[in-house]
């Protein structure tokens, strides 16, 4: 556990440093890939993280795609942008922006997740309890077994840091799927199980990648892609900063001193947590019924405190119900959480495209960029389904070979 801790902090620290470098070198380059991104591409990028991500994270892409599909009716729930049309709000003014994306996460991972091991407790009364293990420290092969992961993952978190694709979420769940699929490829038996440095390592620099490009798009066009992308617009403008183009050369000096201190700060990061990895591991002493009791609490009051709204918790007791109902069906959670954030998104940049060319749908594939999209997309969801009827098959075949040996 200390081991897995002292990996995804690295990972934190190299795919923040990867992404740094990019945007400290190639801050011209990520200037001409981001305004090559229309409305066409933004739709494109958007149905692509959809599916891509519905059929590599689950099992079954049915009910990948029957997850995308929750999200998606959370995301209609507000009042319509363009023509001002309130939909699925019941008429309370409180949903009018819609259902917030915390009490969306919160209800299904946090919330969610405490009744479904509620609901288990008289089942499993021989699950043994975790106990923080590994070595407080890194060593060698450590590194040599998590170093392709850190990379692939922060492979997948730059490109998504400078375009406004729902921030790091994107990229963390596809680095994730990426290092479950080569680990059930590789047969590693410690991935879902025992705990993987390579699971570990991968969505952990891909955050922390995404995080770094999205501060040379802030710096470069202005333009942010995150929501602490936006709130920083505002500092950079206390101090008499206006991000845009020609930021580099109105405030040369100062750009250049916030980029070597994201170094520094990135060095900083790295000490401290590896100081305090041993007090975070010793979190899993906590015993579980007061662990995840606390768990509900801080869920219950942290939406409350944002909200201020009675009604966002009766929506996370229900989106906390529809996370347990999920579990049970063993539905992946991800392609909900991606349609509540990129939904908006498509549903906008579609509108701008059929607007542009007058209800043309060709305009969706008029563009080289939206052509590859569109091509990598079929190919990963078409392999993917290849992979999931070959298993399906092998695991029938291997059914009835048992069934044969029973029987004589």
């Amino acid at each position: 556990m200390r081991t897995a801790a002292f990996i995804m902090f690295a990972g934190v620290y190299y795919g923040g440093l990867l992404a740094t470098t990019v945007v400290v070198f190639f801050a011209p380059t990520l200037v001409k890939l981001a305004t090559a991104f229309g409305p066409a591409e933004y739709f494109a990028l958007a149905v692509f993280a959809f599916l891509a991500i519905s059929s590599v994270v689950s099992e079954s892409i049915i009910k990948g795609l029957a997850a995308l599909a929750i999200g998606l009716v959370f995301a209609l729930v507000r009042v319509d942008g363009p023509s001002g049309t309130i939909r699925y709000t019941l008429g309370l003014p409180q949903l009018f922006d819609g259902i917030s994306i915390v009490v969306i996460t919160v209800g299904l991972l946090a919330l969610g997740e405490v009744l479904h091991i509620a609901s288990r407790i008289h089942r499993d009364p021989d699950a043994e309890k975790i106990k923080p293990s590994g070595r407080p420290r890194l060593h060698r092969h450590d590194i040599k077994k998590a170093l392709p992961a850190w990379l692939r993952g922060t492979a997948f978190g730059l490109p998504f840091g400078i375009i406004p694709a729902g921030g790091s979420e994107v990229p963390t769940f596809l680095a994730y799927a990426t290092e479950k699929r080569l680990a059930k490829r590789r047969g590693d038996i410690e991935f879902g199980q025992m705990g993987s440095i390579r699971g570990a390592a991968a969505p952990e620099a891909a955050t922390n990648a995404t995080a770094g490009t999205a501060m040379g798009a802030l710096l470069a066009l202005g333009l942010p892609t995150s929501a602490t992308a936006a709130i920083m617009i505002a500092a950079f403008q206390q101090y008499g900063m206006q991000p845009d183009p020609l930021l580099f050369e109105r405030s040369g000096p100062m750009v250049w001193t916030l980029l070597a201190s994201l170094f520094i700060g990135l060095v900083i990061l790295l000490i401290m947590n590896m100081q305090f990895t041993v007090l975070w591991a010793k979190l899993l002493l906590v015993r579980r019924q007061y662990l995840y009791a606390g768990i509900t609490v801080l869920s219950v009051l942290g939406v409350y405190a944002i909200s201020a709204a009675i009604l966002d918790l009766w929506i996370l007791l229900g989106v906390g119900l529809l996370g347990f109902v999920m579990r049970r069906y063993e539905i992946p959670l991800a392609p909900v959480l991606i349609a509540v954030i990129l939904g908006p998104l498509a549903e906008t940049e579609l509108r701008r495209a059929l607007t542009v060319s007058e209800g043309d749908m060709g305009i969706l594939v008029s563009s080289p960029i939206t052509i590859v999209l569109y091509a990598i997309l079929v190919i990963t969801v078409a392999f993917t389904a290849w992979k999931h009827i070959r298993s399906r098959k092998q695991a029938d075949a291997e059914s009835a070979s048992a069934s044969e040996l029973t029987s004589v």
